[in-house]
């Protein structure tokens, strides 16, 4: 007779320096496999995760979820003993702690949810966010972490052409080429850059990103600000929907998923 399996939300965080993205593949570390040894150990069954999108090499979260199913039962932590020291009773909390030890310095798991037999990590997410971070002086701590750019930059003129992105739903001019999608349409909520003290911090947020989009969109953005890209050639892009007419994209160390919202999160 087979357990029953109860699907759960994971939350994590990672720093994508030493991964090639999320998604597992042959013969290089990722996020996803490296969480699926360790759910996979601590747990005593095989667990795969399906996760909420996929970030390319080098590239962060902040916030990232995925979805498993596994036999066990976690509770919340004052329903458990601690003294209890069966898997079956492991609280979610303690879970956590078990997961923690596992994942390396690079992954941090933040929670455990319980959700309902039918629940999606990629196809019930209602919106993303991501940031791009770049500074303009050296320093050792931003390494793999932001983008050093030494030349100045007019964010004005980045903001004004930031802010006609919602006004489009075909980004294909942005995506990367080759992709396995059904359409190029995404629903853009909001797009600006945000200055910071020797810093810029570029937010975006919509229902969906295509491959290697907000690196490509800063990138033509940047355009603007070295005084190469004006209005209508930011539409003229768009309406060309060709990747070759868009900027280049940037170094993805800048980049972090850094929200995913959901209607029963």
């Amino acid at each position: 007779m087979f357990a029953p399996m109860q699907r759960y939300f994971i939350e994590i965080a990672y720093k994508g320096t030493r991964y090639h993205g999320w998604q597992k593949q042959e013969n290089a570390a990722s996020v996803q496999e490296a969480l699926d040894r360790a759910l996979s150990t601590v747990l005593g069954e095989p667990v795969e995760t399906l996760g909420c999108g996929r970030t390319d090499t080098g590239v962060h979260a902040t916030q990232f979820f995925a979805h498993f199913d596994c036999s066990q039962a976690m509770r919340d932590e004052e329903s458990v003993p601690e003294a209890a020291a069966e898997l079956k009773s492991f609280s979610r909390e303690r879970m956590v702690r078990a997961l923690n030890a596992l994942t390396g310095p690079d992954i941090a798991v933040k929670r455990i949810i319980p959700v309902h037999a039918d629940a999606h990590a990629r196809f019930d997410a209602l919106s993303r966010s991501y940031e791009y971070h770049l500074h303009f002086h050296k320093d050792p701590f931003k390494q793999d972490l932001s983008w050093l750019y030494r030349w100045p930059l007019d964010v004005e003129a980045m903001n004004r052409l930031a802010k006609l992105l919602p006004g489009y739903n075909d980004f294909e001019c942005f995506s990367k080429s080759n992709t396995q999608v059904n359409n190029f349409l995404c629903t853009v909520t909001e797009a600006y850059w945000e200055v910071h003290e020797d810093r810029l911090v570029f937010h975006i947020s919509a229902n969906r990103f295509l491959r290697n989009m907000v690196r490509a969109i800063v990138g033509t953005l940047m355009e603007a600000g070295k005084g190469q890209l004006d209005e209508a050639g930011l539409r003229a892009i768009l309406e060309s929907r060709s990747r070759s007419e868009a900027g280049t994209s940037v170094p993805a160390g800048g980049l972090y998923l850094t929200r995913v919202t959901y209607s029963y999160l």
